[in-house]
């Protein structure tokens, strides 16, 4: 399941575009705020991003830009404009793809499937992580069961890249740990709360080993990826 996040100040069209990802199983995630564009990417590192050009306070160029610095997730332009120097804009800014308005959801969905299979699926790069998930530079690859920090990096159990994808996934937010147990559990393996206790354990153990301390909390029986990066008496941490 990827996540989506729409960057769009027409609310009309916002949540038609919501409306209709969701149908199809996306992750949907949508910006209240675009003074906070930049803060709201990196908490969610979506896997593909819907950007509008005319916003308020900043437009889409210069957003793309910005996310261009930390992320490397696909964007693709959604805009009224027609002429073809903002498409060209909006390639050299760092866009994938541009959509005109008024647009057909067909073709919308066209295109993102698109983007998805070159980045992540049967016509990416197999050289490269098919999945990335990266926080503050943090940065996890599913599909090689590996966790990275600033060039170190570490191998990953399945389990282990399960609850750490989860809590990434919901980065400075409180996961229940019913919620983990879900995740970690399938047809063939009953796993109980002490597993769930041990494999966290365990994932902080990882994240030590590249240098990062305190980057899981738990909260009365839940689990919680803290806010951000800073550096603390020499040590890089997440606190």
């Amino acid at each position: 399941m990827y996540s989506i996040l729409i960057i769009e100040d027409d609310h009309k069209i916002r949540d038609l575009l919501a409306s209709y990802l969701h149908k199809y199983d996306f992750r949907v995630n949508t910006v209240e705020d675009f003074r906070r564009i930049k803060e709201i990417v990196q908490q969610l590192s979506p896997d593909l991003i819907l950007l509008d050009i005319n916003l308020p306070y900043y437009d889409g160029f210069y957003w793309c830009r910005i996310i261009r610095t930390f992320s490397l997730a696909p964007v693709i332009f959604i805009s009224a404009r027609v002429g073809e120097m903002d498409q060209v804009l909006a390639i050299e800014n760092g866009g994938d793809d541009y959509i005109t308005k008024p647009f057909h959801m067909d073709v919308v969905m066209a295109k993102i499937n698109s983007v998805l299979r070159r980045t992540y699926g049967e016509y990416s790069d197999h050289q490269q992580p098919r999945h990335m998930i990266q926080v503050q530079g943090l940065c996890l690859y599913v599909d090689k069961h590996q966790v990275e920090w600033k060039g170190k990096r570490v191998d990953l159990t399945h389990n282990e890249t399960i609850l750490l994808q989860m809590l990434l996934e919901h980065y400075d937010r409180i996961v229940s740990r019913e919620a983990l147990l879900s995740a970690l559990w399938d047809d063939h393996t009953f796993v109980d709360d002490n597993t769930l206790t041990v494999n966290v354990t365990r994932v902080r153990k990882k994240l030590r080993e590249i240098g990062i301390k305190e980057a899981i909390q738990t909260h009365r029986g839940a689990f919680k990826s803290v806010s951000r990066i800073r550096v603390r008496q020499n040590i890089h941490v997440l606190s």
